[in-house]
C-alpha cells in the first residue's frame, strides 16, 4: 500500500498529528452544524449513494445546452451521471462501475474531468488502486458522453496506463492549451506530474504516444511516500504569454512554464515553515494572487502575493500575506476561485464562501454546512477500520464546481452526497466583470484561453 497509495494515504494518516492545545471552547462530540447563512439557498440534495462514502470529487459542465454533473465514489469504484436541468430535482441518468469491483482494492474513483474536443465531449475518470489489486497500474478511464442524455450512447473510449508507477491517478487537470492541443495532467506516485495529449487518447493513437511530458516537483519531502504532486492548476498568463503549471505536494509549492509541455521550466516556488504536505494551490485569474491549502488539521487557507515570484525578482516566496479559515478547529478543503470569491468545500464545514476584494483582508460571504456529521467523527484512520476515526476532521464536503455563465454551485460531501446552492448576489462570473482575464478552471474548449492583457497592477 505505502508504494501504491502512499501519498493520498500518507496524508490521511498526518492530518491527524498536528494537534492543538484547545482552549476551552470546542462542539460536544453531539453537536453538529446546521443550516447556513441567509445568502446561501440550497436548490436540491440526492443522497448519491447508500454507504457510508456518498461521494468523492465532482465536475459540471459549462454549456448552456448540457447541464450534466459528474460525481464520482471513492471506494464506491462508480461514476454518476446527473441531468440538472431542473436544478430543483437532479436526476441520475447514468452509473459506471469498474468491472470486477469485488476484487478491487485502494481509494479507487477519485477525480473527474470533463474535455471537448472538435464537436465530441469526453469525461476522464482517475483511479487508485492498490498493488495486488487489479488494475493496479491504471491511471483513468475515458468516456465519450456526446450523446447524453442518453445513458446508452456514453461508452468508455480508452484507458489510460501506467506501469512504471502503479497506483494510478489522485487527481488530475483538463487544460485547453494556448497552442490549441487538449491536455491532461495527473498525479503518480513518484516526485512528477505527467502530461497526456487528449486528442492522441481518444484517436486511438499508439500508446506511446499518448504520454507528451512531465513536471517534476522540485522540493519533493521524499521521506513520505513518493516526494509527488498532490493537486495542481493549469491556466494562461496573458501578461508573460506563458501557460503555467501551479504544483501542490510534499515538499511545498511550484510554478512551471508549461508553454512547451515536453520540456517544462521551474520559475519559482513556495516553501516555508508548515508547507510540507502542501495540498491544493489555485491562482488569480491574472496570476498575481494564489489560494493554498495544506492538509492538517487547524492549518488555514493562506493568501500570497506572487508577484515577485511570477517576475524573477525571487525564487521563493515564504511569507503569506493573509489567511482565512471556516472554524480554527476544522480543515478547509479543495476550492474554485472566481475572482474575487473563492468556493470552498470545507469538510466539517460544508460549503464556505469567502471574498479577496482586499486580499489582506479576507471575508466570508456566505456558508451551508452539507456534512450532517459529529466533530472529529471523520474518514482519517486506517483502511481496516473504514477510514472512520474519533480524530480525524477529514469527513464531510470534499469537492466543489462552479457554472460560470450563471452562478450554479455544485458540491459533493463524502458524508452526504450531491448539492446544488445558489448565493445571493452571485449571478454567474466573467473575469472581464472585475478587471481580470475571463480565466478559471473552467476552460474554452472551442477557443482557447483568454488572453486579455490584465491592468498592471503596482
Amino acid at each position: 500500500m505505502r508504494r501504491t497509495v502512499a501519498l493520498p494515504i500518507a496524508l490521511l494518516a498526518l492530518a491527524t498529528v498536528a494537534r492543538a492545545q484547545d482552549p476551552g471552547v470546542s462542539l460536544k462530540a453531539s453537536d453538529q452544524k446546521r443550516a447556513g447563512t441567509e445568502k446561501m439557498h440550497v436548490l436540491a440534495h440526492v443522497v448519491s449513494h447508500p454507504g457510508p462514502w456518498k461521494a468523492a470529487d465532482i465536475e459540471m459542465e459549462q454549456d448552456k445546452d448540457r447541464p450534466y454533473v459528474y460525481i464520482c465514489g471513492f471506494v464506491n469504484f462508480d461514476t454518476q451521471i446527473y441531468d440538472i436541468s431542473n436544478t430543483s430535482a437532479p436526476k441520475k441518468i447514468f452509473d459506471w462501475t469498474i468491472e470486477n469491483p469485488e476484487l478491487h482494492r485502494g481509494i479507487g474513483a477519485m477525480d473527474g474531468k470533463y474535455f471537448k474536443i472538435g464537436n465530441k465531449y469526453y469525461y476522464a475518470q482517475s483511479f487508485q488502486f492498490m498493488q495486488g489489486s487489479p488494475d493496479a497500474d491504471l491511471g483513468a478511464v475515458i468516456f465519450d458522453v456526446t450523446g447524453l442524455p442518453d445513458p446508452a450512447k456514453v461508452k468508455v473510449v480508452a484507458r489510460i496506463r501506467y506501469p512504471a508507477s502503479p497506483g494510478g491517478f489522485h487527481n488530475t487537470f483538463a487544460y485547453k492549451h494556448s497552442d490549441g492541443s487538449v491536455l491532461y495532467f495527473a498525479t503518480i506516485n513518484q516526485s512528477k506530474a505527467l502530461i497526456f495529449d487528449l486528442a492522441k487518447v481518444v484517436s486511438g493513437a499508439p500508446e506511446s504516444t499518448w504520454l507528451i511530458g512531465d513536471v517534476p516537483n522540485p522540493t519533493p519531502f521524499k521521506q513520505i511516500g513518493g516526494g509527488g504532486y498532490h493537486d495542481f492548476y493549469v491556466g494562461y498568463d496573458p501578461t508573460t504569454k506563458q501557460d503555467k503549471f501551479y504544483g501542490a505536494g510534499l515538499g511545498g509549492y511550484s510554478v512551471w512554464d508549461v508553454t512547451h509541455p515536453a520540456a517544462a521550466k521551474q520559475l519559482f516556488t513556495i516553501t516555508s515553515l508548515g508547507m510540507d504536505i502542501a495540498h491544493t494551490f489555485t491562482p488569480s485569474p491574472d496570476g498575481r494572487y494564489a489560494v493554498t491549502e495544506t492538509e492538517y488539521q487547524y492549518t488555514p487557507l493562506r493568501i500570497w502575493d506572487l508577484r515577485d515570484g511570477q517576475s524573477g525578482k525571487t525564487q521563493n516566496i515564504d511569507q503569506p500575506i493573509s489567511a482565512w479559515t471556516a472554524d480554527w478547529r476544522d480543515l478547509s478543503h479543495n476550492h474554485e476561485v472566481r475572482w474575487p470569491y473563492v468556493f470552498v468545500s470545507a469538510y466539517e464545514d460544508g460549503l464556505q464562501v469567502f471574498d479577496l476584494k482586499d486580499p489582506k483582508h479576507p471575508k466570508t460571504d456566505g456558508a451551508w454546512y452539507t456534512c450532517e456529521c459529529e466533530h472529529e467523527h471523520g474518514f482519517g484512520g486506517s483502511p481496516s477500520n473504514g477510514w472512520q476515526s474519533t480524530t480525524s476532521v477529514e469527513q464531510g464536503a470534499f469537492g466543489v464546481d462552479v457554472r460560470n455563465y450563471d452562478g450554479l454551485i455544485v458540491l459533493s460531501d463524502m458524508r452526504s452526497g450531491l448539492w446544488l446552492f445558489k448565493m445571493d448576489g452571485f449571478n454567474g462570473w466573467n473575469g472581464h466583470d472585475y478587471g481580470m482575464p475571463n480565466i478559471s478552471s473552467v476552460q474554452d474548449w472551442d477557443h482557447g484561453p483568454d488572453r486579455m492583457m490584465p491592468a498592471i497592477v503596482p
